[in-house]
């Protein structure tokens, strides 16, 4: 079984029932000119195909017909040839002995001898083997048909291997078959070419696409943890929903249980929900540890009245747990926890939504975690009205009630807390009669109810109402815009660059008692100017444009930088009135190799601020790839800012994801880096190793957590075998 989602499947194609369905169901009538069905057969309003039965013998004695010697029974689809045929026209036996080989559709199965009735559909092969399309290979001492959609097998074995002697199979002594779904298998001993390797006292293998039933296992070991033992369980609830429920087995750590949940219904509504809980065992003291717990859940709903429902929960009872158990190395390497539930409805040009929401980031440094709470934020947009040609009204307004703080703060009753109601009302004036030139100017006004305010001597927020207002004066000016056009050598047209200028002025009038606001980082007033360009290069494939390279320079001047976001900062004693210097190169010649780049400069300190670089060479379905990505961040202007807080915005690391795929060797590999630049130190590495051997898949993983309080070195081996696809990790997945 391979995982997919509920709209696809998983499972692995019709393999038996698909060759008895074709073969030991089907109706029959004779043909002209042919024995006569007798008086007491079947009626049906709906025509059956004729029977043919061609041999170089035949004798009809009082109740049956015998044929013998290259004997060819032809109904509809079905073909039946065998050394010696008996057919009984009044029961519909029919009886096939010696070389008996059944076609029918893609499938081609052969037995010695064969016992079919084509009224009751039910039948017998004994000593039958045969092929199912695309393949897999069976053979059984005997198949009986028990009810209509049940058989019984018997000594039976079950491969997708074409080799005579197969790399692998599961041989067992009794099975059911449940027609076009699953076969459940007694006793099972899976075989490697013909030595015994695995026994299992029960196993259900699937016929179909999103048939239940168990997967593969992990086999793994670790360092830290111990031996692991991973089996997942999967469950095709129905067409549009399914259910893995899994297990994980360290037997001198604990245990961990997880359940993912898939559903699709109508109109839209959709989501999943992943459960993981892990029980410790006691360690060397005595001492058991606290369990943990993950909770992710995305859900998305149409409601009546044109509403639209979205929830999205990541949860964690515990930071420490999934550093040390979360196996994707991205997960595991953030502390984050979210919870939001967002409700919204659109008209042509009005627009409401309401949220609840809670983010955590937990800093280890620190040991604390900074918490942002909306409880609730509710907003109401009007969109460009039209009042007198060519002026626009739009209005945007809301209440928010919003927390903000650290943990300790939270627990101490002293995080920032205020409630408020907005209204903003503009008008917009926008020009775009010149095809090179854009321009919109608008004027706001900006009403504001604060429900606490901060007393001005105590400087501690008390329940004192505050209304505040200014105006706001904007201007966005794109252009004059440039282009120039290459040609190639024949003189079509080749690239087409095109150079945008902006340019955008930001005045907000003085807003009176601004120092009894309450604000999560501080009250900010902004009176600046930020300009730039982009510089774009579009290229022609086929009947449209497309953008191959793109770059980008901006920064922001402030006519009032005590105001502005940087006034807490000071360069020589006084706040900047320059901002960073922001650059974006992106560039994508071809569908194989993209590069995107981000960087800041910083005018005072001449250094980088931020870089971001990544890049993809190659495609991850052909094999063969190669990934880069190079992140630095640091905060030059908090000079003098308390170590510990400064250090939260020092961040460079460096990491590589990298596949490589050798047809010669029957080999694919996957490797994975993350370096920690700015303490020399790794991260995390991994290497995946898959072996194609024919029918076998053969995975070997390594993967070294360097990070984590005891770092650990982690060893998986799983085998994949044919359609059987292996059991996945439900807390965190592969990472690769």
């Amino acid at each position: 079984m391979k995982p997919h989602h509920p709209r696809g499947g998983r499972g692995a194609p019709g393999v038996l029932a698909s060759f008895l369905l074709l073969c030991l169901s089907f109706p029959v009538s004779t043909a002209r000119g042919q024995e006569p069905a007798g008086p007491d057969a079947p009626k049906s309003s709906v025509p059956r195909p004729e029977i043919r039965i061609i041999a170089r013998n035949k004798e009809m004695t009082k109740d049956r017909l015998v044929a013998t010697g290259d004997v060819e029974i032809q109904y509809g689809e079905f073909r039946l040839f065998a050394d010696r045929v008996e057919f009984n026209p009044e029961t519909r036996d029919v009886v096939a002995e010696g070389n008996v080989v059944i076609q029918a559709r893609d499938e081609v199965t052969r037995a010695e001898r064969a016992f079919l009735n084509l009224d009751t559909e039910r039948g017998r092969l004994e000593k039958t083997a045969g092929m199912i399309q695309p393949s897999v290979y069976f053979s059984a001492e005997s198949i009986e048909r028990e009810t209509a959609d049940l058989y019984s097998l018997s000594r039976a074995r079950v491969t997708s291997c074409a080799q005579p002697v197969p790399r692998w199979s599961f041989s067992f002594s009794r099975a059911n078959m449940k027609k076009d779904d699953y076969i459940e298998m007694w006793s099972p001993v899976l075989s490697v070419k013909n030595v015994p390797v695995f026994y299992l006292p029960y196993l259900r293998y699937p016929l179909r696409d999103r048939a239940t039933g168990f997967l593969m296992p992990n086999l793994g070991y670790s360092g830290a943890k111990g031996f692991l033992y991973s089996q997942n369980f999967y469950w095709a609830m129905a067409r549009n929903m399914d259910a893995t429920v899994g297990l994980d087995m360290y037997p001198s750590t604990g245990l961990g249980a997880g359940l993912e949940y898939r559903y699709l219904l109508p109109a839209g509504t959709g989501g999943q929900v992943n459960l993981y809980y892990f029980m410790f065992k006691r360690d060397a003291s005595g001492l058991r540890p606290d369990p943990g717990s993950v909770i992710r859940v995305t859900h998305n709903q149409a409601l009546p009245m044109g509403f639209t429902l979205a929830a999205n929960i990541d949860y964690q009872n515990s930071f420490d747990f999934l550093r040390e158990f979360d196996q994707n190395f991205r997960q595991a390497s953030v502390s984050n926890r979210s919870s939001q539930v967002f409700l919204s409805r659109s008209w042509r040009q009005f627009n409401v939504s309401a949220q609840v929401s809670r983010f955590e980031t937990y800093f280890s440094d620190l040991n604390d975690s900074v918490v942002s709470t909306t409880l609730p934020q509710v907003n109401v947009n009007v969109f460009r009205v039209k009042l007198l040609s060519p002026l626009y009204f739009s209005l945007t307004g809301g209440y928010t009630n919003w927390r903000y703080g650290f943990q300790s703060e939270y627990t101490a009753g002293t995080e920032r807390r205020s409630s408020y109601l907005t209204m903003r009302p503009t008008l917009s004036l926008p020009f775009s009669s010149i095809p090179w030139l854009t321009v919109n100017t608008s004027l706001s006004a900006n009403v504001v109810y604060y429900g606490q305010s901060l007393n001005p001597e105590t400087h501690q927020i008390v329940k004192s109402p505050l209304l505040a207002g200014n105006a706001i004066v904007n201007v966005d000016v794109v252009g004059p815009v440039f282009y120039r056009i290459f040609y190639n050598e024949t003189g079509a047209p080749r690239l087409k660059n095109i150079i945008e200028p902006y340019f955008n002025y930001t005045y907000e009038s003085p807003v009176s008692q601004a120092d009894r606001i309450v604000t999560p980082y501080g009250f900010f007033r902004l009176h600046q100017i930020a300009y730039g360009f982009t510089s774009r290069y579009l290229q022609k494939k086929e009947d449209r444009q497309v953008e191959v390279l793109s770059f980008g320079l901006g920064q922001i001047y402030y006519f009032l930088p005590a105001t502005g976001p940087l006034g807490q900062y000071l360069v020589d004693g006084k706040p900047p009135r320059w901002s960073e210097i922001s650059g974006t190169v992106r560039y994508y010649p071809r569908e194989s190799f993209s590069l995107d780049a981000a960087l800041g400069y910083n005018p005072y300190y001449h250094n980088l601020s931020t870089l971001r670089l990544t890049s993809t060479a190659g495609l991850r379905a052909d094999g063969r790839f190669l990934s880069l990505n190079w992140y630095r961040s640091m905060n030059p202007w908090a000079t003098g800012m308390d170590p510990a807080l400064s250090a939260l915005y020092n961040r460079h690391q460096v990491g590589a994801v990298a596949g490589w795929r050798f047809p010669a060797m029957s080999l694919d590999v996957l490797g994975e880096i993350d370096y920690n630049l700015q303490v020399k130190k790794l991260l995390y590495t991994a290497g995946q190793v898959v072996y194609h051997y024919q029918c076998l898949d053969f995975l070997f993983e390594a993967r070294v957590y360097y990070y984590r309080a005891r770092p650990e070195t982690q060893i998986r081996f799983s085998v994949g075998l044919g359609n059987i696809g292996r059991t996945g990790d439900l807390l965190g997945g592969l990472g690769f």
